[in-house]
């Protein structure tokens, strides 16, 4: 008994060890996880944390499967398109030059097309009208062209200078946008700014400039008066602008003009430049040189400038000259005992108006000496062609007609003077050629000049000076230069040659005063030309030296019909 109730007490003692050895288990176990800081809600965000970072690492490899598909469909399609353009030699479709469609054609088909196209646009007039005023200028007399070859370059290269990737790109934009590539031009700016010179001169109501010449021991001064100007810089950008202008029938411009104020008269200026100290003829023989005399001129500057007070359109004022001790004449025909170079033109005698201008601008040149260095001026020395002067209408070139004007002809004694000093190898300093070929030389030897605007000039560049000898007689303008041979003297020639000539065009007027379907022509046209003139110089019959003496455009003049209505 004593022995079971022992058992029993053991047993129990055992089941309390147990349970205490349990709670201390637990509460071990709850510091445990206290000092590792890890809660319930740790451990569940822990696990959700492991989920996430699986699925993200699933979408990457989707995405990048992804990827590397389309990267091969693009490098797959970018190789085909590339392998189905590399063997067209045609420029890409919808590419476009100055509007015209090149796209599909080989490089000469596309010239072809272009030339075709701009050529037909290039061979029309530019009309050209201020008030009764009209005039045209052609492209051609301005050497307009464009730059053909370079912009099919540029449109042939689209597409093929770039890697594969970017040559695709270029061609598929390109399909898209139908690019249109722009013509570079070019042009000759001096032949565009002459053209435009001599509209200004013709304009009317055209601003004049005060001028002076000197006539009958008086220095004649002329004031200037208000009138038109073409603004210049405006028009040459207007015309340009126009030429470019494709598909359009009728290219018409309005020319734009302002009105200006001429300068005032320098009266300081004049007189520096008519004032000579008076001078003794004289020459050496060791070397042999010739000093003609020079005549002393003089204007007293205060009745000159109480002249001026005074307004009027021209003013006369007395010259004093002072003769020196020793003139020219006085040193014997040895002076000028060369004839260096002589120079005809011939005139319809039977026209007396026409040859009394010539005889009157011969009378001024004939007997003028030019010292070595010194400039010949035609406009000074002939002075300007009025009434008083004694000159009268003849026909002249205005507003691209034959018309009557004031001092017609005189152009033919300014051309034979001009071919005289070329054959005497002396320098021109200033020259133009003729809206027009003239009928009295060939075109490329002629010299126009206009009074108060477009003068001939040249220099006596020889050692000695030289004296002009000129007459005007039974149909024959001639004109003789005399001085002293040099050491080398040159042998000049000559040659103008024509480079293209220039279509003129028809103007039809209609006319009520004539029956219907008659017509009439008013006036006939002719070809404008374009040249370049050469000058040879010859020693001992040999060639030494060629040299381009003028590049000249002359005008077409317009056939001017009138049909009755």
């Amino acid at each position: 008994m004593a022995k079971e109730i022992k058992e029993n007490k053991q047993n129990v003692q055992d089941k309390i060890d147990i349970k205490k050895e349990k709670e201390v288990k637990d509460i071990n176990e709850v510091f445990e996880n206290i000092e590792n800081k890890e809660t319930f809600e740790e451990r569940k965000y822990n696990n959700y944390s492991k989920n996430a970072k699986t699925k993200n690492s699933n979408l990457v490899v989707i995405l990048l499967i992804v990827i590397s598909s389309l990267t091969i469909l693009v490098a797959i399609f970018s190789t085909s398109f590339a392998l189905f353009n590399i063997s067209n030699t045609d420029i890409i479709d919808g590419i476009s030059i100055k509007g015209i469609d090149v796209g599909g054609l080989s490089k000469e088909e596309a010239k072809q097309k272009i030339e075709a196209d701009i050529n037909s646009q290039l061979e029309k007039d530019i009309n050209l009208k201020y008030e009764e005023y009209e005039t045209s200028i052609n492209p051609v007399q301005i050497e307009f062209s464009y730059d053909i070859d370079s912009a099919i370059n540029v449109a042939y290269d689209i597409g093929r200078d770039g890697n594969i990737f970017e040559n695709n790109y270029a061609i598929i934009k390109t399909l898209i946008n139908k690019p249109n590539i722009d013509l570079e031009f070019s042009y000759n700016v001096d032949n565009l700014n002459s053209l435009i010179s001599d509209m200004d001169i013709n304009l009317p109501n055209a601003i004049k400039q005060y001028s002076y010449y000197v006539e009958d021991g008086k220095l004649i001064i002329t004031r200037g008066k208000e009138g038109n100007v073409i603004k210049k810089e405006e028009l040459a950008v207007e015309i340009i602008d126009k030429i470019q202008k494709v598909n359009q029938e009728e290219k018409n411009i309005d020319i734009p003009v302002e009105v200006k104020t001429p300068e005032d008269i320098n009266i300081e200026k004049i007189h520096n430049e008519v004032y000579t100290e008076p001078k003794d003829a004289y020459y050496t023989t060791d070397p042999f040189t010739i000093y003609p005399h020079v005549e002393g001129v003089d204007f007293n500057m205060d009745e000159a400038k109480a002249m001026l007070q005074e307004v009027k359109d021209e003013y006369a004022i007395n010259l004093q000259y002072t003769d020196p001790e020793i003139t020219t004449n006085k040193i014997g025909t040895e002076a000028f005992p060369n004839l260096l170079s002589s120079f005809s033109t011939k005139y319809d005698a039977s026209n007396k108006n026409r040859s009394n201008n010539l005889k009157l601008a011969m009378d001024k040149i004939n007997g003028v000496v030019l010292m070595p260095g010194e400039e010949f001026s035609y406009n000074k020395v002939v002075g300007e062609r009025t009434i008083a002067a004694g000159y009268k209408e003849a026909k002249i070139y205005s507003n691209g007609k034959v018309v009557d004007g004031l001092g017609g002809g005189i152009c033919q004694i300014s051309t034979t003077l001009y071919d005289a000093v070329l054959y005497a190898n002396l320098e021109i300093t200033s020259r133009r050629n003729h809206q027009f070929v003239t009928s009295y030389v060939d075109a490329g030897l002629d010299a126009t000049v206009v009074y108060g605007s477009t003068d001939f000039k040249f220099k006596n560049n020889r050692t000695y000076p030289i004296k002009i000898v000129g007459k005007v007689d039974g149909g024959v303008a001639k004109i003789d230069i005399y001085g002293v041979k040099e050491e080398t003297e040159y042998e000049v020639r000559l040659e103008p040659v024509v480079i293209n000539y220039i279509p003129y065009t028809t103007k039809t007027i209609k006319d009520s005063s004539l029956p219907k379907g008659k017509t009439v022509v008013e006036q006939s046209g002719a070809n404008g030309v374009k040249t370049v003139t050469y000058k040879y110089l010859l020693l001992n019959g040999k060639v030494v030296s060629k040299t381009v003496l003028s590049n000249d455009t002359y005008n077409p003049m317009q056939r001017i019909v009138r049909v009755g209505t």
